[in-house]
């Protein structure tokens, strides 16, 4: 049996059948309207918890951070549906269903006849419910990168040295010593001699070399973003009589 004091710890967290098995996260709380005390959770369950189920919690009892019951996930899930009305109670015939669907003796459970609801029947406490905003995050695609190669030209100058040959006129006075192969000759005559010249240009070649690899990459970076949502939440307010009516009677 779940106490009041345990309510707590089981709102909103997950509920396991016997086997270890998550059926679900809890929704809601229904009390016995005569006892007051827990009879009923709703669990919800589904894809993104989409749908609900009712289940007993007399032989429930919460382990750590979470409820375990004695009925396994299936059955759960395949719970007859329920619609509770706006006051949040549970009518005689929907509790009879679904104590039949459970296995459990209605005729020792429901002497009273009396329903179940969010509310204990006949308490002076009234209780007030809030919307809470539960804030989560999503994945999605903001662009794409890719590389892609292209060939430019570029001009590019480089200054190397080159060499050359030019003509230059030697003259040399005859000694005695050379007289007799300069005067060989006819003593005049026409003569011509020709020099090749040279010279060096530059020359230029290319070749491919690899400089560098470039990759695609990615990195996580976090930041922070502010969730906008309204939520509805329960006042409470008194209608007193005032001091004066009180006086006058």
């Amino acid at each position: 049996m779940i106490t009041r004091e345990q309510i707590p710890t089981v709102l909103d967290h997950p509920v396991y059948d016997a086997d270890g098995n998550k059926i679900g996260d809890t929704k809601h709380v229904f009390f016995d309207d005569v006892t007051g005390e827990p009879e009923w959770v709703s669990v919800k369950t589904g894809l993104f918890g989409t749908s609900e189920s009712f289940v007993p919690i007399h032989d429930g009892t919460v382990v750590k951070d979470h409820l375990e019951v004695p009925y396994p996930k299936d059955t759960v899930r395949d719970a007859p549906n329920v619609d509770v009305d706006a006051g949040g109670h549970l009518s005689v015939e929907e509790e009879h269903r679904l104590y039949e669907h459970y296995g459990i003796d209605w005729a020792t459970t429901a002497q009273t006849g009396t329903a179940a609801g969010t509310e204990r029947a006949g308490d002076d406490a009234m209780t007030r419910s809030e919307e809470q905003m539960h804030v989560g995050v999503e994945r999605r695609e903001t662009g794409r990168a890719r590389l892609r190669k292209y060939v430019v030209t570029e001009e590019v100058q480089k200054t190397v040295p080159v060499r050359h040959e030019e003509v230059r006129v030697e003259r040399e006075p005859i000694t005695d010593a050379d007289r007799d192969a300069a005067m060989s000759g006819p003593d005049i005559s026409e003569a011509e001699h020709e020099v090749t010249l040279h010279e060096e240009r530059p020359v230029v070649e290319t070749e491919t070399v690899p400089v560098e690899r470039v990759r695609l990459g990615t990195e996580e970076r976090t930041d922070e973003e502010t969730a906008h949502g309204e939520v509805r939440k329960e006042r409470i307010e008194t209608d007193l009589p005032d001091e004066t009516d009180q006086s006058d009677r």
